[in-house]
């Protein structure tokens, strides 16, 4: 006689996996779009080739405004999707309103790069897709009442608002264009640093394969906030660059602090770790540029590439990279081991980018070039290892 069972059997997981967690299609499309921009951008500056359509901002405010409002904050719409979720244990969004979002981020970036006549529609669906961001951030926060995650939600609505100034100053009001570029950078550098605060001691507590615990201060905390709110509106708001260079060099000793702090050993033996330490270390070199650019001279686009193509570049990848491992079931005490070209590329990038050009500025367009090839590299072999994983199930049968 046959054994019926008393609960039916696990509905087997659609092999379409997209659309499961946040971090899956954000991440795609995050990876995707910088392997695409970046070469195009820097063939239009080297080699001549056409940008897709006239701009109605110089194409350097049209770069700077797609990797800090498209691949940055994409990047940050996967892994705030995926954070809170855990944090709150509710759900987030998923299936056809995650797609929703997706279309309105994909939607902005097609129009600013084919049809820049139509760009009151580009701020039209760029604005919408920020403000679903935090209405879906905040929504689950608010119902597990964790009032305290609010202060990140708040930096992303910062982030809309940055976005907003942007799209005034390139349709009305051209001064609100650097307003809300630096803004924005300035944003998402804060933002690398408050979840770095959070997630970079704790994943080399646990990482490094023996014991050891980090020191983390309060007077640091409390300081680098502080000092962050000035500097920003020193060096974007107010006509006082000694101010800015004087925060800018406050922040660099108290993040140094930090890093000093967080140091052992160990994390070099760990790619997963060095990469976000090299990133959070890339992002406080930057202020030490911007005090060199204000008081000795020093190109003030070297400060900027730190913080972009170092602070937010190196961390970005390392936390997408380790958030797919950890959420689609695989191991990081495994990572694969491409991942460590991949990571050493992006390295590469950030030293002919921001330090080859210090100490050779003669040799710049070189490292323009190099820095391209190096990225794009990095990108395509990154795309090659995550992005089956983004595309399929767990491959423990776990949702998500």
């Amino acid at each position: 006689m046959a054994v019926v069972p008393l609960t039916p059997p696990a509905a087997k997981p659609h092999p379409f996996a997209l659309f499961n967690l946040g971090f899956r299609p954000f991440f795609l499309l995050a990876a995707v779009f910088s392997l695409l921009s970046i070469p195009l951008w820097t063939g239009s500056q080297l080699y001549a080739w056409p940008l897709p359509a006239p701009l109605p901002v110089a194409p350097a405010a049209w770069h700077a405004h797609e990797m800090i409002f498209g691949y940055a904050l994409a990047v940050v719409a996967g892994f705030l999707l995926t954070a809170v979720r855990n944090w709150t244990n509710l759900p987030t969004l998923r299936g056809p309103a995650l797609a929703a979002a997706c279309a309105l981020w994909l939607a902005a970036r097609l129009i600013m790069g084919f049809a820049p006549g139509a760009w009151h529609l580009a701020a039209l669906f760029d604005l919408a897709f920020g403000l679903f961001l935090v209405g879906a951030l905040a929504q689950p926060l608010a119902r597990a009442g964790q009032w305290r995650q609010y202060g990140i939600v708040s930096k992303v609505l910062l982030l809309v608002l940055a976005n907003g100034l942007f799209y005034w100053g390139a349709m009305s009001h051209a001064p609100a264009v650097r307003w809300g570029l630096y803004s924005g950078l300035y944003l998402v550098v804060s933002l690398i640093f408050v979840m770095g605060r959070r997630v970079v001691p704790f994943f080399i507590e646990r990482g490094v394969g023996y014991p050891v615990t980090l020191i983390n201060r309060v007077w640091v905390d409390r300081a680098s906030l502080a000092l962050m709110l000035l500097f920003w509106a020193a060096d974007v708001f107010l006509p006082w660059p000694w101010l800015a260079g004087v925060s800018a060099l406050a922040l660099f000793v108290v993040h140094g602090v930090r890093l000093y702090d967080w140091h052992t050993p160990g994390i070099w033996r760990k790619p997963l770790l060095w990469i976000l330490y090299l990133g959070y270390g890339a992002a406080v070199l930057g202020f030490a540029l911007k005090a060199l650019a204000i008081w000795a001279g020093v190109s003030p686009f070297l400060a900027v590439h730190a913080f972009a193509a170092g602070g937010i570049g190196l961390m970005t990848v390392g936390m997408m990279a380790r958030v797919s491992l950890g959420h689609t079931g695989r191991s990081i005490q495994a990572p694969p081991r491409l991942l460590t070209a991949v990571f050493f590329l992006m390295l590469a990038a950030f030293v002919t980018r921001v330090l080859g050009p210090l100490f050779w500025p003669a040799a710049y367009p070189f490292f323009l070039g190099a820095t391209q090839w190096l990225w794009a590299l990095a990108f395509a072999l990154f795309l090659w290892i995550y992005a089956p994983m983004w595309l399929r199930p767990r491959i423990d049968g776990q949702p998500g």
